[in-house]
């Protein structure tokens, strides 16, 4: 029996940043592992993904909220919500900045994930107990030039976080953040930006580590973080990037 055996796990994005590999790990544990994402709209991902996934319930539809309501009706409670939330780091100077695009990355990696915690939190609170841990990012521990938009979002949903942790500790709700940056995934290194050997040692310069993170150290973090080992963590983000930032 794995130390997940018996709850009921939520991740949005599944099929971006560390999705998959962290879906691994809680399945590896036992977990009972559902997955949103924009491409489940379409009955053929879904299999897909199920298949590429053994053990993963896709769950129909593209809203995240829909999605978890529909996990509600078939397993009456959500132990754990993961927000993975990936979204592309737009490059843009803050005088060159354009509205729509600020407004999809606060849509993407602030607004969505607040409407789906506060869909899952009454489940939670009737169950006395349940984690909720953001997927976020570095960026607005160090600071990015050019990248306000996507290093203020984060941020942004990092500071959600720690208010969620003070707000519903007293109904045994953890809630923290991992903060990533430099780890393998389609959406931020994939292997054809690193496969350019300039562009790799600009890269790994910056990294104490000297590396890249891997997928399934995150995945990893993430289990620990879903399981009763963290019952005494909250409020917390946890860097994940290498020594590139600290936690402030």
């Amino acid at each position: 029996m794995g130390d997940l055996e018996g709850l009921n796990i939520l991740i949005t994005d599944i099929e971006h940043f560390v999705g998959r590999p962290g879906a691994k790990a809680l399945l590896d544990a036992g977990a009972t592992v559902y997955g949103t994402d924009p491409a489940f709209a379409d009955p053929q991902n879904r299999e897909k993904a199920e298949a590429a996934l053994p053990g993963l319930k896709a769950v129909a539809g593209a809203d995240p909220v829909v999605a978890a309501g529909r996990v509600l009706e078939e397993a009456n409670r959500i132990d754990v919500l993961i927000n993975n939330d990936a979204f592309p780091a737009l490059r843009a100077p803050v005088d060159t900045a354009k509205d729509e695009d600020l407004e999809a990355t606060y849509e993407a990696l602030l607004f969505k994930p607040f409407r789906v915690t506060r869909a899952v939190v009454p489940t939670m609170k009737n169950s006395g107990s349940g984690k909720i841990i953001f997927l976020t990012s570095a960026a607005p521990l160090n600071g990015l030039p050019n990248y306000s938009m996507y290093a203020s979002a984060r941020g942004a949903a990092n500071s959600l976080m720690l208010s969620l942790s003070r707000e519903l500790a007293r109904d045994n709700i953890q809630v923290n953040a991992i903060a990533p940056n430099f780890i393998e995934s389609p959406d931020y290194f994939p292997p054809e930006l690193m496969a350019d050997e300039t562009t790799r040692k600009k890269i790994l310069k910056n990294i104490p580590l000297g590396r890249l993170g891997k997928p399934e150290e995150a995945a990893a973090l993430i289990a620990f973080l879903a399981g009763p080992q963290a019952g005494f963590i909250t409020g917390q983000v946890i860097p994940l990037a290498g020594g590139w930032a600290n936690a402030r």
